[in-house]
């Protein structure tokens, strides 16, 4: 009788597991640094709302600054050689957020007739400075390990 209850046991163990499926944890979702959605929508605000306009600008602006000084804490960790490779990016990411800079200052001096050329300018701006941020988050992330 004992075996006869080892033997059940044994076969409803072996049911139990034929039914289970095996299932493989679902891969991490990408992380992602949203900025907004500035230049999608840029060309919507007109000269009367031209403070709403600076004011978005600027926080999309310090957003960016902010990963790219978190960037460049998670490079000073990193091998001298990545350094080296990844200082001219910095720079040139600095640069592209100081051409930003320099065209939301020429935001306050935007008068009804040239509200659409400083704004296509604050766009451009604004579209490198995003696009070469995500560029090299990329290329840090190929480099360094997390």
């Amino acid at each position: 009788m004992k075996l006869t209850s080892s033997i059940v046991a044994f076969l409803a163990a072996a049911v139990f597991l034929v039914g289970c499926e095996k299932r493989q944890p679902a891969p991490a979702p990408p992380i992602e640094v949203k900025t907004g959605a500035a230049p999608q929508d840029i060309q919507d605000y007109s000269f009367a709302q031209k403070a709403e306009f600076t004011a978005r600008m600027e926080i999309e602006l310090a957003a960016i600054n902010k990963e790219i000084d978190l960037l460049a804490a998670r490079l000073e960790q990193s091998s001298d050689a990545v350094k080296a490779e990844a200082k001219p990016k910095l720079e040139a990411l600095r640069a592209q957020s100081a051409s930003l800079r320099t065209q939301l200052d020429g935001v306050k001096d935007a008068t009804g007739p040239t509200w659409d050329s400083v704004k296509a300018g604050t766009k451009r701006a604004y579209t490198e400075l995003r696009d070469g941020f995500t560029q090299v988050r990329q290329w840090v992330s190929e480099k360094i390990a997390p």
